[in-house]
């Protein structure tokens, strides 16, 4: 848990630190909350300490009843086989007009921004920006993503000011 708040320090720090050299990152113009709901495989992301050597990711969402969200980080470390772990969080919707962008907390006090920056219309895949484009995902509602919308997702993300080269894919089952 001291690895994990420590971890979380750094990171806040680091973000706050940086230049933003790109414009403020868009959000999609709305996202229907409900609809987004439930389970996001992790296909590719720009990868960072906390995320490093874990595989067969998926983050889990669930609106709660006072608004919040509920965010659950499923891994395994190292291998498909390995056992799965979970981190649980909450996560909370900070602009009402288009619900797409939240922030995110895990350990307390730590809170990190969370945009919904391009949508599939049918909502089977996404992606997650970051204000400064250090750190990024694209997420599926299935383990494999088609090439056809995986090509979309990363033309989505250079269009955004991301350096695609800097992402790599997650193992699935």
């Amino acid at each position: 848990m001291n690895r994990l708040l420590t971890a979380l320090g750094v990171m806040l720090l680091l973000g706050s630190c940086t230049t933003v050299k790109n414009p403020p990152l868009p959000t999609v113009p709305h996202l229907d909350l409900p609809r987004f709901m439930g389970d996001w495989y992790v296909i590719a992301h720009i990868p960072y300490f906390l995320e490093k050597g874990k595989v067969g990711t998926l983050d889990r969402y669930a609106l709660r009843p006072d608004g919040r969200i509920d965010n659950s980080y499923l891994f395994r470390r190292g291998h498909l086989d390995a056992p799965l772990e979970e981190w649980k969080g909450v996560a909370w919707v900070v602009n009402p007009s288009t619900q797409a962008e939240w922030r995110v907390q895990f350990l307390w006090p730590f809170r990190v921004p969370y945009l919904v920056t391009a949508m599939d219309p049918d909502y089977q895949w996404a992606v997650i920006g970051y204000p400064n484009r250090k750190l990024g995902w694209i997420l599926s509602r299935t383990p494999r993503m088609a090439p056809g919308d995986y090509a979309l997702a990363l033309q989505s993300l250079q269009g955004q000011g991301y350096d695609i080269k800097k992402f790599a894919l997650v193992p699935q089952k």
